[in-house]
């Protein structure tokens, strides 16, 4: 018995009104016959000639074991399934959807013509390739082709299909008319099952195998100066339309019908979505379920029971949180969801109204998964995966065995490769020998993040030489799934520096202030705005006002780090051995008698075997060499006189390694009148006649040898004094050995230090 009409109640539409009228909505039922190519069909007679159903059946275990090993793309996405098949389309490289028809029984798949499929529901698929469409039945092959704008006229436009029929939108003298579109054993078949009101837009949309023949179509007119929009169902031959509100739809927007139910999304004023849900029998209102102002539309997927089932698609491959990502169920009575996937990217309604969705869950990773009742809830089912899991991974990474983190000549890269393109990485190195560590946050970096690092540690020194066991955490930006971990090991082993005392490849300054503190100054091995800086400032100890000599060693012992040597006011020389993390162990007496010496210069190889000996020179201006042994206790062997005078007539003496780039380690002299003078070594421990480098070095009160603190190859030279400290960067040329660069270090200190090596 047809219902009564009332504003929220369906009524059998009547014929076109005039414009202006009411809400008399212009859409009809065709009770009348239309004449189609010389065939006379009413509307029951066109939803008889529609393929049958295939009835509800549970599927066998044969037919089960055969769906397993259905291979399925990974990017595929589900177009429309049957009982036999489902179609897929998936983007070539091009960015064109390449569409196949894949068999449950593991018949193989097939590659089907058209650019875009439409979801039947059945077994019959419909693509096109833009203006005509293709409609074939898999399971008989038969096969049609149909021409909607030489059918019915320009601007005809399919809206949705359902089994094998078209709805197809047809402008008529202002209006939009919807038609059924079918061609069966070759004839064709038009009907026109309503008429438009204005500039009335459709879509249309099937339903369930019970509810095949009565698609949902959402409507927007233009009645009397104001948008309408309303949702109509079709059915037997009758069309009634369901005036529900105000609230907008949009080309984006999707609905879904069955027996009981019929659903759609809409646009809320303040720009959210809202899924209203419409009982078909009774008088209950519209309820509407606000679904967030979430950045992708929802889709409203189908019914299971009483529960509709909706998400929004996509939401794996987006960098933002959101709660519509998953395909959730709420139980229309009760007011209950349940999330069924994690996401999806598409789905289709099958015969027996289950749901097809491609997608992916944690705990079962990507593919299709079969959404069916379970005795009146509804059971996720996967039946075909991909064999990739959900949320992100890692697929490989390269991490060098060795990190060279000398970012000038040769910087080193570490990357990973992850199956999802936005994610937070998360990579800590941590020393094992001292527990320090480095983090970084990478966001944003893609599929492939590349991270160099610089060797500075959080605290801001560069990294001591050693092993590393590095971590790498991905998490997922949108919050599908846990984190992924890989981790390994590495290290850092960075070419030994004379001015090293930390084990870090860089060059360290030890500076005494008045008050006899030792300070040692770390430094980064990379010019930055034309700049040498340090690296941070640590404390040695206190004391060392005992001293009146304090020199940088080099390794004289041995051992992994630099040394240096210092002489109390007694003449006593003492040996203070690196530990290699920045401090020394308990001073070693050397020996006494060594208050001859006004000047000693410590850290040079002048012998060629790869140890840094020492010369000093005394009272009478002879020179001495003590050459290196490399044991600890008794680090040089006896002196060797390599001048028997003529160097009291410099004031300072410095070792600065090799700054020519020849046989071995060399020396600078500045002499009393502030010029500086190269010897060069010749490796066996006696010097070429001396080079002038230049005047005007009198401005400085020490000159150290830093080895090679930029950590191009060729060791350099610290000024400081009053005026400023600047490095003299080695060239490798002995006519030219330096040039100057400006330095950060001891900014606005060239007074507070007392000795510097």
């Amino acid at each position: 018995m047809q219902r009564q009409v009332t504003p929220e109640q369906p009524t059998r539409r009547g014929t076109r009104p005039a414009r202006g009228r009411g809400l008399a909505l212009a859409v009809t039922a065709v009770l009348a016959v239309t004449t189609v190519t010389g065939t006379l069909l009413t509307g029951p007679a066109m939803a008889a000639q529609a393929p049958a159903a295939t009835a509800p059946t549970a599927r066998t275990a044969k037919t089960a074991k055969a769906a397993a090993s259905v291979s399925l793309p990974v990017d595929a996405r589900i177009v429309s399934t049957g009982t036999t098949g489902f179609l897929t389309a998936l983007a070539d490289a091009a960015g064109q959807d390449v569409l196949t028809w894949t068999r449950f029984d593991g018949g193989g798949s097939e590659v089907v013509f058209g650019s875009r499929g439409y979801d039947t529901g059945s077994d019959t698929i419909v693509t096109t390739d833009g203006s005509r469409y293709t409609v074939r039945d898999m399971r008989t092959a038969d096969q049609a082709t149909i021409d909607p704008v030489r059918e019915l006229g320009p601007g005809a436009q399919v809206v949705g299909v359902v089994g094998a029929t078209l709805y197809v939108s047809v402008p008529s003298y202002g209006y939009q008319d919807l038609y059924q579109l079918q061609k069966l054993n070759g004839v064709m078949f038009k009907n026109k099952i309503s008429y438009g009101s204005g500039d009335t837009r459709f879509r249309v949309f099937g339903g369930s195998r019970s509810a095949a023949g009565a698609p949902l179509i959402l409507g927007e007119a233009d009645i009397n100066g104001v948008t309408a929009y309303f949702h109509t169902v079709y059915k037997g031959g009758q069309v009634y339309d369901y005036i529900r509100g105000s609230q907008k739809w949009d080309a984006t927007a999707t609905g879904a019908i069955s027996d009981t139910y019929t659903a759609w999304t809409e646009h809320t004023p303040d720009g959210g979505y809202t899924l209203a849900v419409d009982k078909r029998s009774g008088l209950d209102p519209v309820r509407r379920i606000p679904l967030g102002h979430g950045p992708r539309v929802p889709v409203v997927a189908g019914f299971v029971g009483d529960w509709v089932l909706y998400g929004s698609p996509g939401g794996a491959d987006t960098g933002a949180r959101d709660p519509m990502s998953a395909l959730t169920a709420r139980h229309l009575v009760t007011g209950e969801t349940t999330a069924l996937l994690d996401h999806l990217t598409s789905v289709a309604t099958g015969p027996d109204g289950s749901l097809l969705v491609r997608g992916g869950t944690v705990a079962e990773g990507e593919g299709l998964y079969r959404i069916s009742d379970a005795g009146g809830r509804p059971l996720s089912t996967l039946e075909v995966g991909t064999g990739v899991p959900t949320g992100v991974r890692f697929l490989g990474q390269d991490v060098p065995p060795v990190l060279d983190t000398d970012i000038n000549r040769n910087p080193t890269y570490m990357s990973w490769s992850l199956s999802h393109e936005h994610t937070r990485l998360d990579i800590t190195l941590r020393h094992l020998a001292t527990g320090k560590s480095f983090r970084q946050t990478m966001i944003g970096a893609g599929k492939n993040p590349r991270f160099m690092w610089n060797g500075v540690l959080d605290s801001g020194v560069p990294a001591p030489n050693g092993a590393y066991a590095w971590e790498a955490v991905a998490t997922p930006s949108n919050g599908i799934g846990g984190p992924a971990t890989l981790s390994g090991t590495t290290r850092v082993d960075r070419a030994a520096n004379s001015h090293d005392y930390s084990d870090n490849g860089t060059a360290d300054i030890l500076a005494r202030d008045a008050s006899g503190t030792l300070w040692r100054d770390d430094s980064y091995d990379w010019y930055t705005d034309g700049r040498l800086y340090p690296a941070g400032r640590t404390k040695v100890g206190a004391g060392f006002q005992i001293y009146d000599l304090i020199e940088g060693a080099g390794n004289h012992a041995g051992a992994a780090a630099a040394d240096f040597v210092a002489r109390d006011k007694s003449g006593v020389l003492w040996s203070f051995l690196g530990k290699g993390d920045g401090t020394f162990a308990p001073r070693t007496r050397i020996g006494g008698g060594w208050g001859v010496y006004t000047k000693i210069a410590a850290g040079s190889d002048l012998t060629g075997d790869g140890r840094p000996d020492l010369v000093a020179v005394d009272t009478a201006g002879a020179l001495w060499l003590y050459k290196a042994t490399g044991k600890w206790d008794a680090p040089y062997a006896p002196r060797v006189k390599l001048a028997a005078g003529g160097y009291n007539t410099y004031d300072q003496m410095t070792a600065v390694g090799d700054v020519a780039g020849d046989r071995a380690g060399d020396v600078v002299a500045r002499d009393t009148s502030g010029v500086l003078w190269l010897f060069l070594g010749k490796g066996n421990g006696t010097f070429d006649p001396r080079i002038r480098i230049g005047g005007g070095w009198g401005a400085f009160t020490h000159l150290v040898g830093m080895g090679d603190a930029d950590n191009d190859g060729t060791d350099d030279l610290l000024a400081y004094g009053p005026g400023g400290t600047y490095i003299y960067k080695g060239t490798g040329y002995h006519t030219a050995p330096f040039r100057r660069m400006d330095s950060a270090f001891y900014r606005g200190e060239g007074t507070k230090f007392n000795s510097l090596s």
